[in-house]
């Protein structure tokens, strides 16, 4: 990294008419078509639109990289006057990973799972000679420190699996912000982080931006967290630029209509219903990984035709509950009951048919499919599996499963790295309603979609089950997602349950502390949200 004193409203990054295509159906497709971006030191830049738009095509552009299936067909990308279109692969990766860095939206897919935290976090700091390795490894502690990661001194010496999914994204962006670099891309940082940790994150982000005058691309879907971070925002759609203003006018006077449509999405709320029939109840489990118990005594019970959320931090217990009900982690102690009769403890005791009444939906997309089948073979094989489908049959379910997630047939030959992030999530969501199931356990099934996809995705959902009475036990961190399909919520801290019941009794006063935490931690649509926030609390910000 440069270390030469620096004018804040220097221009670092300069895209102009950026033009790239992407290779599908046998023949290429325009994906970016003439966007231009300027992006000042100590400036952050917000990307928002649906699923698809671009936004992390773009986002990589400005690194001077286009992933597989991609190439740069047009425009000039300059990055603090080195020209990454004609900059060679050995000059760009000299710049990666320490002058420009990414934070990508799946952790589970951008770690070594072979090494050590700590490890990977100092690696390019160190072997670019940035600081020493001793020095590197202290600096990453602070940054764990600061990024809220339990632990700071000791979570380095663990390994990517024995860590959540939300401490998983905080290492990376730890990483990112090693070698302190002068650009770096976050390509939705914060998706798989709670509200309360979300909260310490952008916060963390936004201080390293400020006092390192660096320069951020904040990819997001979520319109109340790019409130916070954003000085200006460019609305993306098919490609092309919708609309850029600053952060103010843009909330407040946007002048598009689909921009309009944007903030006006996600007002769906279900009226709760009380079920009394239950199919699925959690007695007493304690579970553990290896030496750390992370289930504490957990008593769930999950109405027939009904949606229980479960609702908690990162690593409050809420996806290895759902783990233990599918028989991955088998408990210690307790047991899980499906219709009156308990269920083997360990996935290969189960029969098949209990296999098939019981699917789930795992929050990582990247790392749930396997990257060498297409789409129709994806969600194919339960078909086969469980129902006994072939030829025409098999091939005609797949097509309606498709068009039940907003997809169409010209997607089966397509591969997971052919996908988008919102579009893998769909094919997800497929696969688990081609089973046919009786309980679906949704792990965080809509963190990956932007805005209006998620609404849909949440209608397609209460539909289904008003349709053939699925049951749904949705976990999830987004309090808006809870009004929209709960009928029951579940709060969870520390592998605990601290409340179970109706969404009118969890959501309304008076609320546990706990409780009362989560629901003041949930962005607003103001970019004076997170600032007060924080100076409100007994510590300041």
């Amino acid at each position: 990294m440069s270390t030469e004193p620096v004018s804040k409203d220097r221009i670092l990054l300069e895209m102009r008419d950026v033009r790239i295509d992407g290779f599908s159906d046998e023949r290429w497709h325009q994906i970016i078509k003439g966007v231009n971006l300027t992006l000042r030191r100590g400036e952050i830049l917000g990307l928002i639109g649906e699923s698809g738009a671009g936004k992390s095509t773009l986002g990589k552009a400005a690194m001077g990289y286009t992933q597989p299936g991609c190439k740069l067909t047009g425009g000039s990308i300059l990055f603090d006057g080195i020209d990454l279109v004609k900059a060679s692969d050995a000059e760009k990766r000299r710049l990666w990973g320490t002058r420009i860095a990414y934070v990508a939206q799946s952790a589970a897919a951008s770690f070594n799972p072979a090494h050590r935290l700590i490890d990977q976090t100092v690696e390019a700091a160190t072997r670019r000679g940035i600081r020493p390795d001793a020095e590197s490894r202290a600096d990453a502690v602070q940054l764990f420190r600061a990024l809220q990661l339990p632990k700071p001194e000791t979570i380095g010496s663990r390994y990517p699996h024995q860590v959540s999914g939300g401490q998983l994204q905080r290492v990376m962006t730890a990483m990112a912000m090693s070698p302190r670099p002068d650009l770096i891309i976050f390509d939705e940082p914060t998706t798989a982080l709670d509200v309360t940790t979300q909260v310490e994150v952008l916060s963390a982000m936004r201080n390293i931006v400020e006092e390192f005058n660096t320069a951020a691309i904040y990819i997001t879907h979520d319109l109340a967290v790019v409130a916070q971070m954003a000085d200006t925002i460019k609305v993306l759609r098919y490609g092309e630029e919708v609309e850029e203003a600053p952060t103010r006018q843009m909330l407040t006077e946007p002048k598009q209509a689909y921009t309009r449509s944007l903030w006006s999405v996600r007002a769906l709320e279900k009226p709760e219903v009380k079920g009394d029939d239950i199919i699925l109840s959690i007695d007493h489990v304690d579970a553990a990984y290896g030496p750390f118990k992370v289930l504490h005594d957990v008593n769930i019970s999950i109405p027939r035709g009904r949606t229980v959320a479960v609702v908690g931090e990162s690593g409050s217990g809420k996806s290895t509950t759902a783990r233990v009900i599918t028989g991955l982690l088998p408990p210690l102690s307790g047991s899980v009951i499906f219709n009156g009769e308990p269920l083997p403890a360990a996935l290969k005791d189960r029969s098949k048919d209990q296999l098939q009444r019981i699917q789930m939906i795992y929050q990582m997309a990247d790392t749930a499919m396997n990257p060498r089948q297409t789409v129709f073979d994806i969600i194919a094989r339960p078909l086969e599996f469980y129902l006994g489908l072939k030829g025409k049959a098999r091939e005609d379910r797949v097509v309606e499963l498709l068009k039940m997630i907003e997809l169409d047939e010209s997607f089966m030959d397509r591969l997971p790295s052919e996908l988008s992030g919102g579009q893998k999530q769909r094919i997800c969501i497929a696969r688990a309603l081609a089973a046919e199931p009786d309980i679906i356990i949704c792990d965080e099934v809509t963190s990956a979609l932007d805005q209006i996809v998620q609404e849909g995705i949440l209608k397609l959902l209460l539909r289904l089950q008003k349709e053939f009475n699925i049951t749904y036990l949705f976990i999830t961190h987004d309090i808006a997602t809870v009004k929209a399909i709960s009928d029951e919520i579940v709060v969870m801290f520390q592998g605990k349950v601290v409340e179970q019941g109706l969404k009118s009794e969890i959501l309304s006063p008076p609320f546990p502390d706990y409780t009362q935490l989560l629901l003041s931690s949930v962005p607003e649509m103001d970019p004076d949200w997170l600032t007060n926030l924080l100076s409100a609390r007994p510590d300041g910000p």
